[in-house]
């Protein structure tokens, strides 16, 4: 029996599917049966295969902002650090196959993931105002954070960890290193910024 459709539900029983099945095996035809409509019905509301991973992406990526956001609420500096930085270890893991789809499409050009992209960025910038950087310096350093976080739990989930009994020690010690060089350019700019008396 066919049902109402749209692409939000679409895109989010997608989302469902291919946490329990995996990236590999996600398709129209699997995503059909799990919704009970036939294939067709679903091109009305995604043309193929391609854009729902693209839609996947970014449906993914506002999740994914909106748990770290979630994660930090009146939290600042090293505290909302390492709670976000726990924050995206726990979505990747809780949703490998939505993760997945945030690595299908280039961001740069497509002005959807791109705001998407930059919601993520947004929550990180916002935990970084503590240490009193400049934009430019604020921007990269969530760019820093974002690409380090990303990549860990991209290593991890893909079971591509070199040390696989050692993942929460490697985790924790990265996300150290992230704070002890933050510190460190906030004190290099707090020194250059201390007028000197001749």
């Amino acid at each position: 029996m066919s049902r109402s459709l749209d692409t939000e539900t679409v895109v989010s029983t997608a989302g469902d599917l291919v946490d329990e099945i995996g990236p590999e095996e996600l398709s129209l035809t699997a995503v059909a049966d799990r919704l009970g409509v036939t294939q067709p019905a679903m091109y009305r509301h995604v043309a193929n295969l391609a854009e729902l991973w693209r839609l996947l992406g970014i449906d993914t990526r506002g999740r994914l902002a909106d748990a770290l956001t979630e994660s930090s609420v009146g939290l600042a500096g090293a505290d909302a650090i390492t709670a976000i930085a726990a924050a995206w270890r726990r979505f990747a893991n809780d949703h490998p196959g939505r993760y997945a789809s945030t690595g299908r499409h280039a961001v740069a050009g497509d002005p959807a993931l791109e705001d998407a992209a930059h919601r993520t960025i947004s929550v990180l910038e916002r935990a970084l105002t503590a240490y009193g950087f400049d934009a430019d310096a604020r921007r990269d350093a969530a760019d820093t954070m974002r690409s380090s976080l990303h990549g860990f739990v991209s290593y991890e989930i893909g079971d591509g960890h070199p040390d696989p009994e050692r993942l929460d020690a490697s985790f924790e010690r990265m996300v150290h290193h992230l704070i002890v060089a933050f510190e460190a350019e906030q004190a290099l700019h707090a020194d250059s910024a201390t007028p000197r008396i001749a």
